[in-house]
């Protein structure tokens, strides 16, 4: 590159110099001269330009693209409301001050969610191949295992958790989605033998094994409903919610990403209520606890109060995004 703007230099003084006719190269030397000199700076801010360019690339992931992973962002800082002794979402992180958890009725999802087990304060996010993931988003990282392959990205982990709840319940008819071409993916189905053949785009039944509601089975039940199922097929089977009504639960989803509302708390007397979000991300990684890098003093909580525009660490969300499961 500096050789060739070199080139282009030397060419830029020829040109100027065969501009100048020889009588007035003797009467205006002082001209060419100072022409020669804006020649030269001009040269050397264009390679500066060149050289700045390449150590200070501009952004190449704004909000509301998935971005590259490969070089980790600045570390927020801390979270003030760590418990590092809390092993669940509830032990963990304590409200913030005049503000007390909502009420989470007794085998509720919301009491699921608080109750997911974490790992210890400090664990990386992994990728499922192992990796470390890059950027420093996480305030904590659920011990829920992320399988094997590139499957349990981000509306996998919504429906991994949301189905966890209702097989820990026993709530088997509960448990189904639809793949992205329509298909209805029963558990109930699943654990009676049945197993799901796919052609192009077309699936079906065949009762191919015995029955079984093995938690072994149930997970491969989940990851051929990973494989097939997508962002969009699960914003279909879900109900828009008014931010105003949010719930633990909920789940903010567009056309490229999902996040989760793991926790909520309210100030009753201020009319104020916060909330944490949770997200799997691409690749497949393990479900985590989402910074607030937008305002780190509440973190990881975020204000319902958000206006329009919900900002994530990875994904802008609008306040039309919010849905929840019906």
């Amino acid at each position: 590159m500096f050789e060739r703007i070199m080139i282009e230099g030397g060419a830029m003084l020829n040109r100027i110099l065969k501009r100048t006719t020889p009588p007035a190269r003797g009467i205006s030397f002082a001209a060419s001269l100072a022409a020669v000199i804006v020649a030269l700076a001009a040269v050397l801010m264009i390679s500066s330009c060149v050289r700045g360019n390449a150590a200070h690339p501009p952004a190449t992931n704004p909000a509301g693209t998935h971005p590259s992973e490969s070089r980790p962002a600045d570390p927020p800082a801390r979270s003030q409301f760590i418990n590092s002794d809390g092993n669940t979402i509830e032990s963990r992180f304590a409200a913030p001050r005049g503000f007390t958890r909502v009420s989470a009725p007794k085998g509720s999802f919301a009491e699921y969610l608080r109750c997911v087990p974490l790992k210890p304060d400090g664990a990386a996010v992994h990728y499922y191949d192992g990796r470390v993931k890059p950027r420093d988003v996480a305030e904590a990282v659920l011990d829920v295992d992320v399988g094997e392959r590139d499957l349990q990205q981000c509306a996998d982990a919504i429906m991994r958790l949301r189905a966890e709840y209702l097989y820990e319940r026993g709530k088997y008819d509960d448990i189904h989605f639809n793949f992205a071409n329509g298909f209805r993916a029963e558990y109930a189905k699943w654990r009676n033998g049945y197993r799901i053949t796919v052609t192009g785009n077309d699936a079906a039944w065949v009762r191919t094994a015995a029955p079984s509601d093995s938690h072994r089975d149930f997970r491969k039940y989940l990851d051929l409903v990973f494989a097939y199922a997508n962002t969009t097929s699960l914003a279909r089977e879900m109900a828009h919610v008014e931010v105003a009504k949010m719930g633990v639960g909920d789940v903010f989803i567009d056309q490229g990403h999902s996040i989760i509302v793991v926790d909520m708390a309210e100030d009753a007397a201020a009319g104020k209520k916060v909330f944490m979000l949770a997200q799997s991300y691409m690749p497949a990684q393990e479900i985590h606890i989402l910074k607030n890098t937008g305002d780190p003093g509440l973190s990881p909580w975020y204000d319902l109060d958000f206006g329009d525009t919900l900002q994530t660490p990875e994904w802008t969300f609008t306040s039309r995004d919010l849905k929840g499961f019906k």
